[in-house]
């Protein structure tokens, strides 16, 4: 029989390991905030890349999923999760030390920019499956949606802090010297992995079988289920309009706004302020309206403000862009919220690899075309009209969540809501 001791170390250890978690994931996704900002400052500044190859380098981090997307998920859940998040943190820490190398060595060019991101890509596509799969594993079902939503806050606070310190790193020491920091953070992360004790027994592996048929029963149970599927296509439209927001406002703000690098910074932040309010409201939303109306009423209350964006101009008008971009992220951030618990606590756990994997497959898959497609518009007919266009697709996009299996029930099957 446990002592009092033994008990209460028991009942601290999940605890310790999410805070954890939580602290090298946030660390992490600070450091490619700030990266999200300096890359394309080096393809236009350093580099004097055009919008079209802006658009490249912003669709690049994503094609992987095209490529291994789907064989990725399998392989997951063939291997315990957490050596594959480190193995994913020491690649991408590599590949991030190599920009600033060859700029030292006057030898960067935008191909080695846009190859970096790929690989970085290729990394993360391992690491973001293992991750939704090892999550589960630390915290118990119940505690998925309020852990995902902390997760999810300290994301989108590193989306506030991010942007702003990367445009101070900027006009301190360069853009390409500031990738140091992201590399500092896949360490952390990486430290805080190593440190995480769990007593939870991995589950027994499926019988191994062909690649092909294990990648299919996760295209099969996506496919085959009503709610997934739509939530699923809801995602994906939502990705490709961000992925064209986000490949036309740094070339927006700079060269038809005006701005610039560290106002840069904090304008783009205010999307991650957005979303550190979308994951701390998105739980008591589902409780109170319950999780399939909570995505409703986020869509089509908040996705019409991102409209606002495209009117920003110098001066008081900048309001249109916080407002805007605040509003929209702090929706989408609770939509996602929702909808990760939802498909962590419904789909069966030794099927969660390949199923993650095909949903992010399909989700992701849409971002290098819209990025693609917002480099495209902002060239042909200039960047606000492409932030027209982009953010009208937002709002568009809840077409897909007005399907029966969820505008009919109050909530989704199995997404878990408990008390704060």
């Amino acid at each position: 029989m446990p002592t009092a001791a033994q008990s209460a170390k028991g009942r601290g250890r999940p605890h310790r390991n999410f805070r954890l978690l939580l602290v090298g994931e946030t660390t992490s996704k600070l450091g490619t905030s700030v990266t999200s900002v300096l890359l394309p400052l080096v393809a236009v500044t350093t580099l004097h890349a055009s919008p079209f190859t802006v658009g490249v380098l912003t669709a690049a981090p994503w094609l992987p999923w095209l490529l291994i997307g789907l064989p990725a998920g399998a392989w997951v859940d063939r291997l315990a999760p957490r050596p594959v998040m480190l193995v994913c943190n020491a690649v991408s820490a590599l590949v991030f030390v190599s920009v600033p190398l060859a700029w030292w060595l006057g030898v960067l060019t935008i191909g080695h920019v846009v190859c970096a991101a790929l690989i970085s890509g290729a990394a993360s596509v391992f690491f973001s499956t293992a991750y939704s799969a090892y999550l589960p594993r630390l915290v118990a079902t119940a505690d998925l949606m309020r852990r995902n939503a902390q997760l999810q806050a300290g994301e989108q606070g590193a989306r506030v802090a991010g942007p702003g310190l990367g445009g101070l790193i900027a006009q301190a020491v360069g853009s390409v010297p500031g990738l140091l920091l992201d590399v500092a953070s896949f360490m952390v992360s990486s430290v805080c992995l190593i440190a995480i004790s769990s007593d939870a027994p991995r589950p027994d592996p499926a019988p191994r079988r062909r690649l092909r048929r294990e990648i299919s029963d996760g295209l099969r149970f996506v496919s085959g289920d009503r709610c997934v599927r739509a939530v699923t296509a809801f995602a994906a439209a939502v990705n490709l309009a961000m992925a064209g927001l986000q490949a036309v406002q740094i070339v927006f703000l700079v060269r038809t706004v005006g701005v610039v690098s560290d106002t840069l910074g904090w304008l783009v932040s205010c999307g991650g302020l957005g979303g550190v309010l979308g994951g701390l409201v998105a739980g008591r939303l589902a409780r109170r309206l319950g999780t399939a109306r909570t995505l409703l009423v986020l869509q089509f209350t908040a996705s019409p403000f991102g409209l606002l964006a495209a009117l920003a101009g110098p001066g008081p008008r900048l309001v249109f862009y916080v407002l805007g971009t605040a509003v929209l992220f702090a929706g989408v951030v609770a939509c996602n919220v929702v909808i990760v618990s939802f498909r962590q606590a419904y789909c069966p756990p030794e099927l969660l690899g390949r199923v993650t994997a095909t949903t992010l497959f399909l989700n992701y898959s849409t971002i290098p075309l819209g990025a693609l497609l917002g480099g495209s518009l902002a060239s042909a007919l200039g960047a606000r009209p492409a932030m027209w266009s982009v953010t009208a697709a937002l709002v568009a996009a809840g077409g897909f969540l007005l399907v029966k299996p969820l505008r009919g029930p109050r909530d989704l099957p199995g997404a878990p809501v408990t008390e704060s």
